[in-house]
């Protein structure tokens, strides 16, 4: 999750603690809406560094929301 968020603070400008309830407050819709298999395996893959081309594109969604790349 730390990944996540220090790439979106990144790509938004930003502060992290500023972003940290954003990326959690969309993290937990995610896992709302997908289906139960895939949302258990929401937690794990933000903690896995493996995972990081999906933080990077989803990083890239979320700046390009406040006008930023």
């Amino acid at each position: 999750m730390d990944e996540l968020v220090n790439t979106v603070a990144q790509k938004t400008g930003m502060a992290p603690d500023m972003v940290r309830p954003i990326v959690q407050t969309v993290v937990d819709e995610l896992k709302k809406r997908l289906p139960e298999p895939i949302a258990n395996q929401v937690d794990g893959m933000l903690g896995n560094p493996m995972a990081s081309d999906v933080i990077d594109q989803a990083a890239g969604m979320l700046g390009g929301l406040f006008g930023n790349k």
